[in-house]
Parts: C-alpha cells; structure tokens; sequence
C-alpha cells in the first residue's frame, strides 16, 4: 500500500505462549496509521488474542517439539516434512506478496528447520532495501550448546550475510550475549542491546477490581502461581498445593492459572484438590498483567515474557527455572537474584518444604525486591521504535 511502512514479523511458535507473546508486545508498540504489522504465527492460541488495528496474523500449520532437534505437526495429521514444507512456502509466499520494508524474525536466526533461509534469501537478492532483523532474547541457552548449534547450522556466517541488525531483548550487564555467544567481529558492530521490552502496566483501580474479582480481602495476600503455557508446569503447580496442603500460607488467597498446554487429567487434578483448600485453579488468563500486577507474590518458571510482565508491574516473585531442554530460564533467574530483583528455587531442590520456606521469607519483607525493581528500567521498546524511525529515515 502507498505510503504505508510494512513490517513482517516471523514467530515460529512451535509450543507455548512465550514467543506469540513477545511478538504481540512488539507489534502492539509499532503500528501506527501508516505502518502495517503482518505476524506469520504457528500459534494455535493466535486467535484468542485481540488484535489491534493495522495488525493481523498469518496462521503457519503448528508444529511441537518433541527434542530439541524433532518436530511433529501439531493438528493435521502429516509428515512433518510435509508440513515444515507447507509452511516455508507460506512464508516466501508472504513475504514476495507483502513486500516488507522490515522482516523481523524473532528467536530462530533461520527459523524452524530453516524454514525461513528461502525468504531471507530472496529479500537479499530481490529485495536488497527491506531490512532484515533478528530479535533475540536476553539468553538463548548455555555458551557451548548455543555455540555448538550455531557452528553446526552455519549461523555465523548467515549472520553475516543476510541480517542487517540483530536486537538482543535485554542488557549487557545481566547477560552478554557477544561474549558468552562468541559472536565474530564481523557481526558484532550489527548488535543492539535494546533492554528489556515491557508490558502494559494495569492501574492501582484494575488492581483493586482484580483482588475483589477474586475476593482477597484488604488485609490479605494474594499469590498467583503461573506457568506461561503450562506443557511443563505441572510439578510447580503440584508441589506449590502441597505446600499449602502442609499448612503453609494459608492466610491468604491463591490463584494458579495452568496454562492451556497442560493435559486435561493433569489440570482436573489440580482443580480438584484446589477446591478443598479453596484456590481457584484456571486454565488461561487473557490478561495476565492485571493478574501479576493485583498479586503480592507470583510464583512462576522463569520464561523471558514472565520475567518481562513481572518486572513491568514490579511485583516480587519466586522463581522456578527449569534446566532442560535448555539453561536459559535457570541463567536469567540467577543473573536477575544478583540484581536483587527476584528469589529463585532450583529445580533439583523444588519440594514444599523449600518453597514454604522461600514463600513465607518473601511474604514477610517484599520491599527490597519492589524497590530493586523500582530501579530497574525497561527500554525495549523505546528502543526499537528509535531504530524504526532511524530505518524510515534514511529509506
């Protein structure tokens, strides 16, 4: 369309909420009258979200993750190279259809089973002025595993070739990715650190509608117990009700919101016994912010999106990361319990005992970490609508 500035933002969404979330936050902040936000998604939960104007989605077939390296379609019943093949023609097919003054491809520097290699290709031989943006998490997973991937899969050196920025969601000084990523010369000088991306921050009256919705009284806590999609959340969920079922925190009101991912007979269970200790137990909250913002304390692994709603609303929160498939959620919670801003419960220590303990200490004195968090500024965004402007600049 003329006149418009168009950006194609591609998230492989293979399972969970984590990567959808993120890219709705970025394209929420870039639209504008003229600028066209077009998100290629394999999220089957695209549709639950609303979309703001000048933004709509491209549904890519899903795909899950079964290892680090395997993938299965999600819903249709096909070869999954059938279905990765789908899927790469939809996104050339877009991208040739769209024409995008930017792509941005977010997490996977050549998509899934470089799916998204073709179309950064053609941009660079057919469209050498659309600018191609790799947008990183604060951490992507441990030095060698990141390392190891990325020489094997040739990353480097497409790094080098076809990208024209790469934006790292978070700071040098929690995690630097040029070093422990040993990431060469030649790309390096293409690196910015744009900050943390916040989250829309609810208002002191949402907050108050929010714990009367879910009747905590004024002179009582409230804890809210999330695991972003939930596939793997289940042994929080658990061990946090047997903390409570041994008699811990039982002054206040508690909420755990499941996550949609997490099988039926695993969530009927937690349901069940969330009623006899009255705990509403949810599967998916559409508005997360207001829920972390309404609560005391929030127990929660320890995902980049989590971390960046958490820290958007400056609630205190116990962590819990997990360390497999990847490293990732256990290096930013300790790198973020350096700074003061969280507390974190190992994995391998996860027990009710444990979390009874870290919750109850939490709950007594909560001030050092909302005053560490006060401290705490998240630039993302800002950030990344400066490097929009610089783009639109200069052509």
């Amino acid at each position: 369309m003329s006149g418009h500035y168009n950006i194609l933002i591609y998230s492989h969404d293979t399972y969970g909420l984590g990567h959808i979330r993120r890219t709705m936050a970025i394209a929420a902040h870039l639209r504008a009258p003229n600028v066209n936000v077009l998100i290629l998604t394999g999220s089957p939960l695209a549709g639950r979200f609303s979309f703001p104007e000048n933004v709509d989605f491209v549904r890519i077939p899903g795909m899950i993750k079964k290892t680090n390296d395997e993938y299965h379609s999600l819903s249709i019943r096909i070869d999954p190279e059938h279905a990765l093949n789908i899927r790469q023609s939809i996104i050339l097919s877009t991208a040739k259809t769209f024409r995008p003054n930017l792509f941005l491809v977010d997490k996977e520097p050549l998509g899934l089973k470089k799916e998204v290699l073709p179309t950064l290709e053609w941009l660079h031989h057919y469209s050498p002025e659309t600018k191609t943006v790799l947008g990183l998490r604060d951490i992507m997973d441990d030095r060698e595993t990141v390392r190891g991937d990325w020489e094997n899969k040739g990353v480097y050196r497409l790094l080098d070739e076809l990208y024209s920025e790469i934006w790292i969601y978070g700071r040098k000084n929690i995690y630097d990715a040029v070093e422990e990523y040993a990431i060469p010369a030649s790309v390096e000088g293409k690196i910015h650190f744009t900050g943390y991306l916040p989250r829309r921050v609810s208002s002191p009256k949402v907050k108050v509608k929010t714990r009367k919705k879910f009747c905590v009284g004024a002179d009582e806590q409230m804890i809210v117990v999330t695991t972003g999609g939930g596939g793997d959340g289940y042994q929080v969920m658990d061990c946090f009700l047997a903390m409570q079922e041994s008699g811990a925190f039982r002054g206040g009101k508690s909420l755990l919101v499941t996550g949609p991912f997490m099988p039926l007979d695993k969530r009927r269970k937690l349901a069940k016994r969330g009623r006899k200790l009255q705990i509403k137990v949810v599967p998916f909250y559409p508005r997360m912010e207001e829920l972390i913002g309404a609560a005391d304390l929030v127990v929660s692994m320890g995902g980049y999106n989590t971390m960046c709603e958490i820290l958007s609303q400056k609630t205190p929160s116990l962590i819990i990361p997990r360390d497999t498939p990847r490293k990732e959620q256990f290096l930013r919670a300790r790198a973020f319990q350096k700074k003061g801003l969280i507390d974190y419960l190992a994995w391998s220590e996860l027990g009710p005992e444990k979390m009874g303990a870290k919750v109850t200490a939490m709950l007594a004195d909560l001030q050092p970490y909302q005053q560490a968090m006060d401290r705490f500024e998240l630039k993302g965004i800002d950030y990344i609508k400066g490097r929009l402007a610089e783009f639109r600049a200069t052509g």
